[in-house]
Parts: C-alpha cells; sequence; structure tokens
C-alpha cells in the first residue's frame, strides 16, 4: 500500500459533520497521500462518513481517548511501512494546505518530527484560544523548554510530521491523556530532532471542544506531574542510550 508515500493519520471521535472535508482537504493538497481515519469508539456516523470518503478506517471498539487513537494511527503506518506519516485532528481545526511547512523539514532530514505551531512567528491566524487554554498552553510551553532546553512553543499542537523514527517511537509509546504535551518529553528522551514551524489555526465549525476551565486546571496539574515522572523513567530511555550510562 504504502510505495514510499505518506500516511495522513486522522484520530476522529464524533465528527461526522467534518470528517469527509477533511479527508478531502488533505486529498486536494496531495491525492498521491493515503489517509487512515482512527474511529476512537464513535456515537455517530464518523467511521462511514471516512470510508465514504476514501479514507481507510480502523474503528475502535470503544473510546480509548486520544492518545490510544493516536498510537493506533501510528501502529498503523508503523506496521503497513510507511515511512513519512502526517497527523492532523478530524475536526477541520487543521488546514492540509499547510503540509509543505511540516513536511520540508523531514525531507531535508533536518528532523525526525515537525510540529505546527500556533505561537511561532508567522503562526495563529484568527485563532484565539479561550483564556484557561493559553494559561495551559503558555506554563506547558515554559515547563517543556525548561526540562529539554529546547525553546518549544506549542506543546498541545496536534498538527505534526514525522519520519520512520518517530512513528516507531509514536507506534510503541505514546501517552494516553493528555498526550502531546508528554511526547515532547518523549521526544527528547530518544533522543530524536523536533522542531517547530508556524502554521495556522482554523475554529472549530462543528461540536465542541472536551476542554472545560475545570479540566483545564485538572490536566495542567495533573501533566506538570507527568512530565517530572517522565523524566525519571529509566524505561524511556533507548537501551543503546541506557547502556552507555
Amino acid at each position: 500500500m504504502n510505495n514510499g508515500r505518506v500516511i495522513a493519520v486522522v484520530p476522529a471521535h464524533n465528527e461526522e459533520a467534518a470528517i469527509g472535508g477533511v479527508v478531502d482537504e488533505i486529498r486536494a493538497y496531495d491525492a498521491t497521500f493515503d489517509v487512515v481515519v482512527i474511529d476512537d469508539g464513535s456515537g455517530d456516523a464518523t467511521a462511514e462518513v471516512a470510508a465514504a470518503h476514501g479514507a481507510a478506517v480502523v474503528r475502535l471498539p470503544f473510546n480509548l481517548g486520544i492518545g490510544g487513537a493516536v498510537q493506533t494511527g501510528f501502529k498503523y503506518a508503523l506496521e503497513n511501512g510507511y515511512r513519512v506519516a502526517v497527523r492532523l485532528d478530524g475536526d477541520g481545526q487543521h488546514d492540509p494546505s499547510e503540509l509543505g511547512k511540516l513536511l520540508e523539514p523531514i525531507r531535508s532530514g533536518e528532523a525526525d518530527i515537525v510540529t505546527g505551531s500556533r505561537f511561532v512567528g508567522g503562526g495563529n491566524g484568527d485563532y484565539r484560544p479561550p483564556v484557561s487554554r493559553r494559561l495551559g498552553i503558555t506554563w506547558f510551553a515554559k515547563i517543556v523548554s525548561l526540562l529539554t532546553r529546547q525553546k518549544v512553543t506549542d506543546t498541545t499542537s496536534g498538527f505534526q510530521a514525522l519520519n520512520e523514527r518517530g512513528i516507531e517511537l509514536f507506534a510503541g509509546d505514546y501517552p494516553s491523556d493528555y498526550p502531546e504535551v508528554e511526547a515532547i518529553v518523549l521526544v527528547f528522551k530518544h533522543r530524536l530532532r523536533l522542531a517547530e514551524r508556524p502554521v495556522s489555526m482554523r475554529e472549530r465549525e462543528h461540536g465542541e471542544s472536551s476542554i472545560t476551565f475545570i479540566r483545564s486546571v485538572y490536566y495542567m496539574l495533573k501533566v506538570t506531574l507527568a512530565l517530572v515522572v517522565a523524566m525519571v523513567r529509566k524505561y524511556a530511555v533507548p537501551e543503546e542510550e541506557a547502556a552507555r550510562r
């Protein structure tokens, strides 16, 4: 199936109103891309709509959450031999026309994982996150930058491109709850190269975000603790690195 092409991994939960447009936009950007939608236990017609628009669909029997859905997508990419993958969320907030910005550092060999940042020069567009979310994003950016000793501006972005090393890492180990933040630390623990590129983010047109103010505060505390634990997890370090210590 792969033939050296790119696989677009699209996790989705109850996104029947948006998923068809997401698949179509990916194909409009590059018709050679293969697309797999990970239907995370949706209670609507997300899977059927995605398939009708030409995507491969992996249906999870129940809702695993974003981390489980994303890891499933990367397992699919790894098992089917893809050497490059991109990840977009199924709600339509990521613009596939900007994928070239993320893929260029992968194809040039500059980075193993490239994240689309809303907060580095030229990014964000008209998107204005709620105050509680912006505070969380700012907090995580500061603490992750401190822990990794590299400036990171957007730790919650789900808009990414990955090479074979990145695919293999996330297929084998991916955080489950508020995964993007912890995944950045995982990248540095495994000595992979991370880069950010400015992108714009669109407002959600369908459905509602599950992140409320109370959940934002809860996740800030929970993920901060998880980050500290992640930095000291011995099994998060590659075996060859551990052997040299």
